[in-house]
């Protein structure tokens, strides 16, 4: 196998590029999922229902990426640092948000549902749980963030102990560990807490508080994708036979949703619950790993269109339901119905200029400072290894 630089750096596009493909049919999924709770075409009500788990394929991709960055710095230098990491999330990740819950709070048009959870919620990314989608639906879609900034938090943090502790390969079975905990968690909860109450008319509400809302029951994408870049990382072996079969894996994933498909049909059931996370995380996580593998046919294919939904894809989940929302007022006033194709086709070029311009004016200035912030960071700790040397 060649190493010329060139030849790395295009293989790194090939990668990049199918994992974008996916970041774009997540963001699409999740978008027409959430755009049922406003008038909508009817038809669309059956493709976009599985629409939710959009958010477990995000989970695995982040679970997979972060994992990864983290794993080739243990492989490389045996050590986590913590400090670039915390600033690279931080300029990622709390620009954009910042701005949209300025537009949430400031500006109650922009408001999809009544009533907004209290602020320091969002502040301290704790909005999962608790959260009664009933009384505070408005910018409920954050709980998914607030997830995975609690990943964000605990995860290095965690490397960093095992790597101080020598846990070695031991550390590893953590993984399983943590994913069957995720079954018993579930299955506990919605016995003791869910499963009273199905015979009230908030059952749903409390199904969505207790089971779907919290870290500790929605691990298992998360996990998927850190499962994932620790076997391609430190078991080559492992790397180089899911290469081989690749395609295969990429149709076992889909088998795998396509069952979650039936089995959460009923999403409040009690096998639903248990098993319909791990079903789909698993699903998805194969597909992922398949999609890295140079044999696999997504890995093959360019398209700067779903490059430029990818880059956009967190701008869109931020502001879409807010968008949708003001979209379809304005244009509804003008005598297009609100529940026509045409409308859903307009609200979604909306979100994507939204999107875009969130990308140029807050996102790019953002990166910007990042680098600026990363580049005196790593002059400072080169000039204390410097100094520790000399002294």
């Amino acid at each position: 196998m060649s190493t010329h630089p060139r030849n790395a750096v295009h293989a790194l596009q090939h990668k990049l590029a199918s994992l974008d493909h996916l970041r774009a049919f997540a963001i699409f999924f999740v978008f027409y999922y959430h755009y049922r709770i406003f008038p909508h075409p009817e038809w669309l009500d059956t493709p976009a229902r599985f629409g939710w788990t959009g958010v477990d394929l995000f989970f695995v991709l982040s679970g997979y990426l972060i994992a990864g960055q983290l794993f080739r710095e243990v492989a490389d230098t045996g050590t986590v640092k913590l400090k670039p990491f915390y600033i690279k999330r931080f300029f990622r990740i709390i620009p954009p948000y910042l701005l949209v819950l300025a537009l949430y709070v400031l500006l109650p048009v922009f408001r999809e549902k009544e009533m907004l959870p209290p602020l320091w919620k969002f502040l301290t990314f704790t909005q999962n749980f608790g959260l009664n989608l009933k009384t505070h639906g408005t910018f409920s879609h954050a709980w998914s963030l607030c997830v995975e900034e609690q990943f964000y938090i605990v995860f290095p943090c965690l490397l960093a102990l095992l790597l101080y502790v020598k846990a070695g390969r031991r550390a590893f079975w953590l993984i399983p560990l943590l994913f069957a905990g995720g079954f018993y968690c579930r299955w506990w909860i919605y016995t003791q807490q869910v499963a009273p109450l199905s015979d009230s008319p908030n059952f749903w509400v409390v199904w969505y508080r207790a089971i779907y809302y919290p870290l500790y029951n929605r691990l298992d994408g998360l996990l998927a994708g850190v499962s994932i870049a620790a076997l391609f990382q430190f078991r080559p072996l492992v790397k180089e036979w899911a290469n081989r079969y690749a395609n295969l894996l990429f149709l076992a994933g889909l088998a795998l949703l396509a069952a979650a498909w039936f089995i959460t049909e009923d999403s409040l059931s009690p096998v639903a619950t248990v098993y319909g996370f791990p079903l789909v995380s698993v699903g998805y996580g194969l597909i992922v790993a398949a999609a890295v593998c140079p044999r696999c046919w997504l890995y093959r294919i360019n398209s700067r269109v779903t490059t430029l939904i990818a880059t956009l894809s967190y701008a869109i989940y931020l502001s879409h339901k807010g968008v949708i929302h003001v979209t379809q007022e304005l244009a509804g006033t003008l005598g297009l119905a609100k529940n026509s194709g045409w409308m859903m086709l307009l609200c979604t070029i909306t979100c994507i200029l939204a999107a875009w311009l969130i990308r140029i004016l807050i996102e790019k200035p953002a990166l910007k400072m990042r680098d600026r912030v990363l580049g005196r960071a790593t002059v400072a700790y080169n000039a204390q290894g410097l100094e520790k040397k000399v002294a």
